[in-house]
């Protein structure tokens, strides 16, 4: 099963321009993950999840429906956590000159295989 993870963090990374990827569970623990060297795992992964949280009470009490993607730009790069149903969460990691459509798309193409793949 891991080996079906990795296999779709490595397509999106391959196809996207992305620097990384990590599958969290709900409760932000890593799943799969590849990453830069400099990014701690376990940091990611309870962050990714932390912030989805919030994300979703936000859309929640602004009555803006349910959270689809959140999205972080810092001055090089970009984090992108994209919930997957109610059981995983996939942050990306891109840098500033990513092509965000294409990383978007790509993104959306990773979650549709995760989904089919997490059940």
């Amino acid at each position: 099963m891991a080996a079906e993870y990795y296999k779709v963090l490595e397509e999106l990374i391959r196809d996207s321009g992305a620097e990384g990827a990590v599958l969290i569970s709900v409760d932000g623990l890593a799943i799969a993950s590849i990453l830069p060297a400099s990014a701690d795992e376990d940091r990611v992964a309870a962050m990714g999840a932390a912030i989805l949280s919030l994300g979703e009470r936000v859309t929640s009490e602004l009555d803006k429906g349910i959270l689809e993607q959140l999205y972080i730009k810092g001055s090089t790069g970009y984090v992108i956590f994209t919930g997957i149903k109610d059981v995983a969460v996939l942050g990306v990691l891109a840098p500033s000159n990513a092509k965000l459509g294409l990383l978007l798309m790509e993104i959306q193409r990773a979650i549709k295989k995760l989904e089919q793949t997490l059940g």
